[in-house]
């Protein structure tokens, strides 16, 4: 997948960030460039930016670079990095543990009065600097570096809190009297009215750091789950592939036009034609469905499937970045990279909420200090509302909800365009249904035989299939499919707007209209005459076949409704939605269809040009209109659309201007799309509602001094962690 596209865009990998605010001063140092719009992303750590034909991609990594953080162009994915989860995590891993051994003791010292020996108080400090200096040293660096760029972070409040609490302790115990022996240290969750020089503070230094380095450990892991699906798809395809010649090369090397061997059990090295074989291919890692599809020459299929039956040979047709699967990475990628509407407004209230936090910390100090209550007790307050602060869990909000909703999309074989999706989802009451190929199969197949009194199906269907098998005509390929006869034709010939004739292992066999056959005196019999114009009046197409001067057979044709088709209406129904079917076809054909599926609405013989203008019409009455299709005829009709459903079996016109993609072309699909859809944006908001409930109650029960600062770093690390947690419930929709 190549970092730079068409129309000047680039995504960049962003190293550094540590919370939402990060990402917010690294986009609004991007957006002051001329010409750049960017986007970047907490969770996944990555911008996204568009920009003008004269900056170069260099020039933006520079521009992060000047704020403390680092960027570069992504490197292809590889294709087995099961190691690198734990190679990032393992520096975090490491300071957690060291908090830990050596925070707990001083924890309980302070907690536990019959644990405080005499001296106790400076093994405390022995044990507590290594977690705030070591422990807690990205937090300072983090910090130092904003401070030099005249920004504030979550990392500034950390810092700011725990070298506050450290160094308070420092100067209590050697200029203060809590370095007396015997000094006792009753851990309270109320502040103790005194001057403060017997108040040491060292358990809530180590403590807010080994709490906050847990959230933030539990929080990268969780990151990880999230983005799991996303990796597991880069991850579904072949490694090798078996030339036709029988040499084995690494996938990558494939091109377009190479012969390949996929043996049974194997997976399709790429997309492809069939040469050679016949096989049932295994799609389910990558459409979600579980019932193998019968293939055979001339059939296309997909790479990262699964060859479930014989031997196949295959012609490549599409490598590297083109593939479908790739494609599908491309757009759940570029999906998880953008932000929600209801995203934006946290952004904006973190962006400004660190510098607040001080202030309102300086302010709690302040407020204490005056209104006589003692040192202690205003230091405690105000490290309390430092630690409480957590923009970080509205930064995670929706990029979390966003990265697993949109891999389990993914993997149930529903591909979802980008966050400002889930708003159309909520709003939609209407939903119009392109019939061919989205209601129905989208091809001709044979659908009845009636025969004349005497005549055998297999006969009729042995020399009418022989016969059509010669004609390229959709209701003649769908009759010889139907028939699969392997009889012998002579002097095949084709009756212009008529029919077809030739001879068919010595019988003289004509097919088409009865106009045909009653040019050789074979006219219908009275029960086919009635039921040919029973099939037509349902908007059929029924053809006659007569051999050796007799009228034998009626063959009924049509394009028939897909075996899912009606449960899927009914399920969008059950969601509030009034189906509406919109066709070409002819109103009989359409009528019927939509008795089948039980839709009551229909809009047909409309020109392929039009049904945009049926969009906009049912938009002008106010409705809030989704759209189902998968030609290019109906691609302006998907983008006029509030909601563009494209199947996935359709056309590459379709599906760009579509918002969500249905990978299988399975109708059903469509409403667990929507369901999916608006159970991430739920959870978004969910989310975003604990994320604001949590500060709003949080920081007064602090300012007023009724959190400890050790309780204050559990919390500020708790909400975080639940934030992700939420999301993480997505992994279960089905």
């Amino acid at each position: 997948m190549s970092s730079v596209t068409e129309g000047r865009a680039v995504e960049l990998t962003i190293g550094g960030m540590t919370c939402a605010s990060c990402a917010n001063r690294i986009e609004r140092k991007l957006n002051k460039l001329d010409g750049v719009t960017a986007t970047v992303n907490y969770a996944t750590e990555k911008a996204k930016v568009t920009f003008p034909d004269g900056v170069d991609p260099q020039q933006l990594i520079a521009e992060v670079e000047k704020v403390g953080y680092t960027a570069a162009l992504p490197a292809p994915p590889k294709a087995e990095p099961a190691h690198e989860p734990e190679d990032e995590l393992r520096p975090l891993r490491q300071r957690l543990i060291t908090s830990v051994v050596l925070g707990v003791p001083v924890v309980a010292m302070a907690m536990i009065p019959p644990l405080q020996f005499t001296n106790w108080q400076w093994l405390s400090l022995v044990l507590a600097a290594p977690v705030v200096v070591y422990a807690g040293w990205p937090f300072h660096k983090a910090a130092w570096t904003n401070l030099r760029h005249g920004a504030a972070t979550m990392d500034t409040l950390i810092s700011m809190g725990t070298l506050a609490a450290l160094g308070w302790s420092l100067w209590a115990l050697f200029f203060g009297t809590a370095g007396t022996p015997g000094m006792t240290h009753p851990f309270e969750f109320t502040i103790a009215r005194s001057d403060g020089s017997g108040n040491i503070y060292l358990e809530a230094a180590a403590g807010v750091t080994a709490f906050i380095l847990a959230g933030r450990y539990f929080e990268a892991r969780s990151k990880r789950r999230a983005g799991a699906a996303l990796r597991a798809l880069l991850e579904l395809g072949a490694k090798d592939v078996e030339l036709a010649d029988g040499r084995r090369i690494p996938t990558e090397q494939l091109k377009v036009g190479d012969t390949f061997v996929v043996r049974p059990g194997e997976k399709i090295a790429t997309d492809g034609v069939i040469v050679d074989g016949s096989s049932a291919v295994d799609a389910s890692m990558l459409t979600g469905e579980s019932v193998p599809v019968e293939v055979g020459p001339g059939d296309g299929v997909t790479g990262a499937t699964v060859n479930a039956g014989g031997r196949l040979i295959v012609k490549a047709t599409r490598v590297g970045a083109d593939t479908q699967l790739a494609q599908m990475a491309k757009l759940v990628e570029e999906a998880q990279t953008g932000k929600a509407a209801v995203q934006r407004l946290a952004d904006r209230i973190s962006g400004i909420f660190v510098p607040i936090v001080i202030v309102l910390a300086v302010g709690t100090l302040g407020f204490w200090l005056g209104t006589g209550n003692g040192v202690a007790a205003a230091f405690t307050a105000a490290v309390a509302v430092l630690i409480i602060a957590c923009p970080c869990a509205l930064g995670l909000a929706t990029p979390t909800a966003l990265l697993v909703g949109t891999g389990r999309g993914a993997q149930m074989g529903i591909l979802i365009k980008g966050p400002e999706v889930l708003e159309s989802t909520r709003r939609i009451d209407t939903i119009v249904l392109d019939k061919t190929g989205t209601v129905t199969e989208g091809r001709m197949t044979l659908t009845a035989v009636h025969l004349a009194e005497g005549e055998s199906r297999e006969e009729v269907l042995r020399l009418a299939g022989a016969l059509e098998h010669a004609s390229e005509h959709p209701i003649a390929q769908a009759i010889a499919r139907a028939a699969q006869s392997d009889a012998t034709v002579e002097d095949f010939a084709n009756v212009e707007g008529l029919g077809v004739q030739g001879v068919v292992d010595g019988h003289a066999v004509l097919v088409g209209r009865p106009r045909l056959l009653a040019e050789w005196s074979q006219h219908l019999p009275a029960d086919l005459e009635r039921e040919l114009a029973d099939e037509q009046a349902e908007g059929r197409t029924a053809v006659a076949v007569g051999w050796d001067g007799r009228a034998r057979a009626v063959l009924v044709v049509a394009d028939v409704v897909k075996p899912t088709s009606k449960e899927a209406i009914e399920q969008l129904k059950a969601l509030g939605l009034s189906p509406v079917l919109l066709t070409g076809d002819n109103e009989a054909v359409a009528r019927s269809v939509a008795a089948e599926v039980g839709i009551d609405e229909v809009i047909a013989e409309v020109l392929p040009a039009d049904k945009v203008d049926v969009v906009k019409r049912l938009q002008s009455e106010g409705k809030v209109v989704a759209m189902v299709g998968d030609g290019v005829n109906d691609a302006a009709a998907l983008a006029q659309a509030d909601l563009g459903l494209a199947m996935g079996t359709g056309t590459d016109a379709a599906i760009e201007a579509s918002d969500l993609t249905l990978v299988r072309g399975d109708l059903k699909v469509a409403p667990d799309a929507i369901r999916l859809a608006r159970r991430t944006l739920k959870v978004i908001k969910g989310n975003l509602f604990w994320a604001f409930a949590y500060n709003v109650a949080a920081l007064p029960l602090a300012a007023l001094g009724l959190l400890n600062p050790m309780i204050a770093g559990a919390a500020m690390a708790f909400s975080s962690v639940f934030v992700v947690s939420n999301s993480l419930r997505l992994r279960r929709f089905r």
